[in-house]
């Protein structure tokens, strides 16, 4: 449900409504602009639409909400969110992230080189894989800790954010400690107590698309993440599963617009899992800009040929940046900006 209170209402008159839909065991969380103030009321259905509060002081309008989602969706909150990451990053409103780096972090020369490769060209944020959910148990599962000390060392010494993924809950304080970004990959995107834990953190989440995710279970996901607490969050579309094998996944574009007009949250687009070759990242990052993407994850290695994994879907770095100057006109059309200050 969503209380809608007057132009301008009082903050005594908010907090009455809070009151009383605490009382009534509701949770009650704020959206409030410059003249409106939305409450989205989460609890029992029938004791909070048992509640008489249209007639209360301040409010204007109850909207019932029939969509699993409401924390997520553009009725709680017509603003797009803009996620703030280290000092200097910024996601949505007009500003534009591209998240670069290697799928796995492999050694100390490596991280430098991309580091500074993709700081060079652009990028906003240092990706990279410490830890690795792979298809194959025999397959590289990542460096660990190890893998997370070489990122953030890589990463601070280009002056660029970290982000990395999340694979267990219980490695999601110690993953905290080095990344200023968690992510939740594709695999774990219905993974419910990894998403309850991360909306309790601080810190900023970025949400992938499971593999055969429909639009509104990606948003009920999302869900988790908001309803514990945690306004930072992104979301990515990284591909689905469809029936075409040339391509490792299908790019959801479509996912892309609709979801802009569905949700407040920022949008990512990641076009090297999606395509799963290096010749097509390039056109489909310039697609997902147009299709009003927030961002890109982008994935770089300095030797792609000899990558522990995904080497055929990563650039060179000298690819990344002649994909970066391409993105410039795009970006100047839409009245976008690269997301650094």
């Amino acid at each position: 449900m969503l209380v809608i209170m007057r132009d301008h209402a009082s903050q005594p008159e908010i907090q009455h409504v809070v009151a009383l839909l605490s009382e009534a065991g509701a949770q009650a969380h704020l959206s409030g602009g410059e003249v409106k103030t939305i409450i989205g009321v989460i609890g029992d259905r029938e004791t909070v639409y048992s509640l008489d509060l249209q007639g209360l002081p301040g409010v204007e309008e109850v909207i019932r909400v029939l969509k699993p989602y409401k924390l997520v969706g553009r009725d709680f909150q017509p603003e797009d969110t803009v996620v703030r990451v280290g000092p200097h990053a910024t996601v949505g409103g007009g500003a534009v992230a591209v998240m670069a780096g290697p799928c796995s972090v492999e050694s100390e020369e490596q991280m430098m080189q991309v580091a500074r490769a993709c700081r060079e060209a652009g990028a906003t944020m240092l990706r990279g894989g410490a830890y690795k959910p792979r298809s194959s148990p025999y397959a590289f599962q990542g460096m660990g800790v190890e893998g997370l000390q070489l990122l953030r060392a890589a990463a601070d010494s280009v002056g660029l954010p970290v982000v990395t993924e999340v694979l267990d809950v219980r490695d999601a304080e110690t993953v905290a400690e080095y990344a200023d970004v968690l992510q939740v990959g594709a695999r774990n995107m219905q993974n419910f107590m990894m998403l309850d834990e991360l909306g309790t953190m601080g810190k900023p989440v970025l949400l992938k698309r499971g593999l055969a995710a429909t639009i509104e279970e990606t948003l009920s996901a999302a869900e988790y993440v908001l309803k514990g607490g945690n306004r930072n969050l992104m979301l990515c579309e990284r591909g689905i599963r469809t029936f075409e094998t040339y391509t490792r996944n299908t790019l959801d574009l479509a996912a892309v617009a609709a979801l802009k007009t569905l949700t407040h949250l920022p949008i990512i687009v990641d076009p090297s899992h999606a395509t799963g070759r290096r010749e097509l990242v390039g056109v489909m990052a310039r697609a997902g800009i147009v299709a009003g993407a927030d961002g890109l994850m982008i994935e770089v290695h300095p030797d792609p040929e000899h990558a522990k994994c995904d080497g055929p879907q990563s650039l060179t770095p000298p690819d990344f940046a002649e994909m970066m100057e391409s993105l410039a006109p795009l970006l100047e059309i839409q009245g976008s900006r690269l997301g650094w200050s």
